[in-house]
């Protein structure tokens, strides 16, 4: 007798009742996007919140798991991005972007990590320690995209990270985010 167990695991920092935009190749943020309220005093001209979420279904036989589905989706929240119309420029927003595109590339070598596993018992373990180990490197290259950008105060290595995002999605394109 075959016994599905559902297991969904929504690792989002934000309110699932929220709105969203999904990642997609043909989609590119406009400031209409950014509904949040404006940081005062924060130094940034705009903030970009985006994340993955991903969730996860085990089918098992007995006690022993057959097979496993995912979702992984690039997120972009609106209601918790913000701008400062008053200093916003399409430049700006060319940076924030590419926050958003960062986190799709990290969706994707997740995706390529579940991709890679193999069907055992402790595919739930495997599948929370790769989500984690996404996470804390998503994090990281946001930070360091900010750190050496100056928070794209430096458009010559801006246009660098520009180029290295998209060849780095490009080389995983067969992991995209699907409609």
């Amino acid at each position: 007798m075959i016994r599905t167990l559902v297991l969904l695991c929504c690792f989002i920092g934000f309110q699932t009742e929220k709105p969203v935009i999904s990642w997609k190749d043909n989609y590119k943020l406009s400031w209409t996007d950014f509904k949040g309220e404006p940081k005062q005093n924060s130094g940034a001209v705009a903030e970009t919140a985006s994340g993955i979420s991903f969730g996860f279904s085990l089918k098992k036989l007995e006690s022993n798991v057959v097979s496993f589905s995912t979702e992984v989706k690039a997120y972009f929240y609106p209601e918790d991005s913000w701008f400062h119309p008053e200093q916003a420029s399409a430049y700006i927003l060319e940076h924030e972007q590419l926050h958003f595109d960062i986190t799709e590339l990290f969706a994707r070598k997740f995706r390529k990590g579940i991709s890679e596993l193999k069907i055992s018992n402790n595919i739930k373990e495997q599948l929370k320690t790769l989500y984690k180990n996404s996470e804390r490197g998503l994090g990281m290259m946001q930070r360091q995209y900010d750190a050496e950008t100056n928070h794209s105060k430096n458009p010559e290595i801006q246009k660098e990270w520009q180029l290295y995002i998209k060849s780095e999605l490009d080389k995983l394109s067969k992991y995209k985010s699907i409609e």
